[in-house]
């Protein structure tokens, strides 16, 4: 009998990591990612199970909550086969390589401040480094198109279907033999939301007899996509008018090439004044928008006809450090792009220093910001914030859009599981599970189908 075993994204959001068992053997391990927030001491657990034994990796998309611990997986005997589409590597690489690099330099300054109290065995060594980054890069690979279908053995085929979420996402179709009956199991990885311009909407599923599928935003509907680039460039012109300089921390993948889309458009249509420059600082978003143009084909027919869909006239990307510190010379009509998204590390944190202070300028945050972020706490209401040690006002007029979600919503879920035939029970991953309970209501009211949350290592026969 197949067994399904998820062993991360199992009521919290984070972590994806599904191992599959078949009747003839082989062992396929669906993403194998990073906790994040409050989670983030589970990567530090045991995997819960022995990475030699998978045959394949089956990656749905590159964002680290489901590539994260891939490096960590051949650290501990995995030499198997990575499946994923061509711009999936790509920005697994990129991510991966980042990663590393961050871990490293935290353990570094944690290690020198444990030295000065005597408590260096206190701290935790790096997850990996850049050299088991590279192993992994090294390992088999198959790279697949959407609507491709792979043979793994004899009783194994799988199919991968642009989930609309980011660059090269996908859901996967796994179809399978079991005791001389063909049975098909869909991993829906994360699937986009179809009000966001940038990528397609998510193919249709085809049939299914059970699938296991994303709740990150099962309990709500999203803002409408329009009133806020609205509303986004309201805080933009606002500011940049009234002598001001706006700060956007914002997420490397997906997010970013978002906005440098809304402001190109601001730019050619005139919207945006002839003077005020942009500034993306972040180097992995950088990196990551070039892969962008790169696979623009995979784009919505709205990027994809665009010569350059992501830069313009008054675009200007700062790769190196001495660029992002001539940023803070200037005064006025700045418009500043840095990370990390959620504020806890980065270039955004030396443009808060010079600029948070000063009523003039902004603050426009796009994206979630996790409980116990440097975001979070901004956004909800701090008069001062700590950074490198300097108590800083927060001066700045600070928004909060909440429509440029990646993640399709409970109306967008719902929609997508009610297209899978033959569909007899819907299993619940990557979502906190109060929203899960929401959820798995909506869907028993909605579809009248069965509807289970997953809990984290328990034995799932499908």
């Amino acid at each position: 009998m197949t067994i399904e075993i998820s062993y991360g994204a199992a009521e919290v959001v984070t972590g994806s990591c599904h191992l599959v068992k078949f009747d003839d053997g082989t062992k396929v391990l669906i993403d194998c990612g990073m906790f994040q927030g409050l989670d983030e001491y589970k990567n530090y657990e045991p995997l819960g199970f022995n990475p030699s034994d998978i045959d394949y990796l089956l990656v749905t998309h590159g964002h680290l909550d489901h590539v994260g611990r891939i490096p960590l997986l051949y650290k501990e005997g995995f030499r198997g086969t990575i499946i994923a589409t061509a711009p999936t590597f790509d920005v697994m690489k990129v991510v991966l390589l980042d990663t590393a690099h961050l871990m490293q330099e935290d353990f570094e300054t944690a290690y020198r401040k444990a030295q000065r109290r005597g408590e260096e065995e206190s701290v935790k060594k790096p997850l990996y480094t850049k050299l088991d980054v590279k192993a992994v890069l090294k390992l088999p690979r198959r790279t697949v198109k959407y609507g491709q279908t792979i043979k793994l053995t004899p009783a194994i085929k799988v199919r991968y279907k642009d989930a609309g979420h980011i660059i090269g996402a996908a859901f996967i179709e796994i179809t399978y033999k079991e005791d001389g009956i063909i049975k098909q199991v869909i991993f829906s990885g994360d699937i986009g939301n179809r009000q966001v311009h940038l990528n397609p909407p998510p193919s249709a599923p085809t049939s299914a007899h059970a699938v296991f599928v994303e709740s990150t935003y099962g309990d709500r509907l999203h803002k409408n996509y329009d009133t806020s680039v609205a509303e986004f460039k309201e805080a933009i012109l606002h500011t940049i008018k009234h002598d001001g300089n706006v700060l956007i921390p914002s997420f490397a993948i997906e997010r970013t090439q978002q906005l440098l889309c809304i402001l190109g458009e601001m730019y050619e249509n005139g919207e945006l004044p002839h003077w005020a420059k942009v500034f993306l600082d972040s180097p992995m978003a950088i990196r990551t928008t070039r892969i962008y143009e790169k696979y623009k084909q995979l784009l919505s027919d709205y990027c994809k006809h665009k010569p350059h869909p992501f830069t313009f006239a008054n675009l200007h990307f700062a790769s190196t450090p001495n660029a992002s510190r001539r940023i803070n010379a200037l005064k006025q009509g700045n418009i500043i792009i840095a990370g990390s998204g959620m504020c806890n590390g980065g270039r955004i944190l030396h443009h808060f220093k010079h600029r948070i202070w000063d009523p003039k300028n902004a603050v426009i945050f796009v994206g979630y910001q996790a409980e116990g972020t440097l975001g979070r706490e901004i956004i909800e209401g701090a008069k001062f914030i700590e950074i490198y040690g300097e108590k800083i006002k927060v001066g700045a007029k600070i928004y909060t859009i909440n429509g440029f979600s990646a993640h399709g919503d409970q109306k967008e879920l719902t929609d997508w599981v009610s297209k899978i035939s033959g569909l007899e029970k819907i299993f619940l991953v990557h979502g906190e599970e109060d929203k899960q309970h929401i959820f798995k209501k909506h869907l028993i009211q909605t579809l009248h189908k069965k509807v289970h949350i997953v809990k984290q290592g328990e034995i799932i026969h499908i």
